[in-house]
């Protein structure tokens, strides 16, 4: 099976997409081609697979498979690539859309350079789900989770647990590059208290408009970016008392920077670049 895909990148976090308005897979097969796909050294490398697909109740539709297989319900940045594809391959035609995930409808914005090329996208990502059911974490239902002890390995963090439609448990360290990224990112993914897995990240708030930011993705590893992560990093920063809610925060991430802002109606909104890297054909 030949399939055609086009490697786009959102601050390095790069995906494989696969346009199904124009392809067809079989639905037993997306897992498994999402781990050869993504494998760096047999096949094309990437944190994973995106489908671009048609949608009843939205202009376009969005499924992620990270690199070891599993689904994933919404990714920021893929969706700012999602939209990028979306408009410049003509399946939309307007400026402004909807993406359908398997998390929810989403707005996209695109914003184009003269030649009509799209350099930034913005999503509204909608409101950040706080009861720690729905994250879902283990504990108290109707709780939520804010500075919270959080015992691990043989250390103690303080963690707020947010959902954006996936989940994530934020610490607030000193220094971020000294944060225990790889020694507790892969631990805290597979905690027993998150039943669903979790993404881990790592901020440091270097102001009310600036934070350093590093993720250990569930499924995927350490990636350049995630969106959803940076957006529930803002939120949990806002509710720690770090930053202000209702302005634009400049999260910094290991592969560029997003622009985040937590309205006062409880929608985030995301802007950041988009950039193709390569189109080809993978021998399936």
């Amino acid at each position: 099976m030949k399939i055609p895909f086009t490697k786009m990148h959102g601050l390095g976090n790069n995906y494989i997409y696969i346009d199904l308005f124009h392809t067809e897979l079989p639905e037993d097969r997306l897992s498994e081609l999402a781990v050869k796909m993504s494998n760096q050294n047999t096949g094309i490398g990437s944190d994973g697979m995106i489908l671009i697909h048609p949608a009843e109740t939205a202009d376009v539709g969005m499924r992620i498979f990270n690199k070891d297989g599993s689904e994933g319900m919404n990714c920021g940045n893929g969706l700012r690539c999602t939209a990028k594809y979306a408009y410049e391959t003509g399946i939309v035609k307007k400026s402004e859309f909807t993406i359908q995930t398997k998390a929810n409808i989403v707005q996209a914005i695109v914003h184009k350079n003269s030649g009509q090329e799209v350099e930034k996208v913005t999503i509204d990502m909608g409101e950040p789900i706080l009861q720690r059911e729905q994250i879902p974490m283990l504990g108290e239902a109707g709780t939520t989770v804010i500075d919270e002890p959080f015992p691990v390995a043989d250390t103690t963090l303080q963690v707020t647990a947010v959902s954006m439609g996936n989940p994530h448990v934020i610490t607030v360290v000193d220094a971020i590059d000294e944060a225990p990224l790889t020694t507790l990112g892969p631990i805290i993914e597979k905690d027993e208290r998150f039943p669903e897995g979790v993404n881990t990240e790592f901020i440091e708030i270097v102001s009310d408009e600036e934070i350093h930011f590093r993720v250990w993705e569930r499924g995927s590893g350490v990636t350049e970016a995630c969106g959803t992560g940076a957006c529930a990093a803002v939120v949990a920063a806002t509710l720690n008392d770090k930053v202000t809610k209702g302005k634009q925060i400049v999260v910094h991430l290991a592969g560029g920077d997003l622009m985040i802002e937590w309205k006062e109606d409880g929608h985030i909104w995301m802007t950041g670049g988009a950039e193709t890297i390569a189109s080809g054909i993978f021998n399936a």
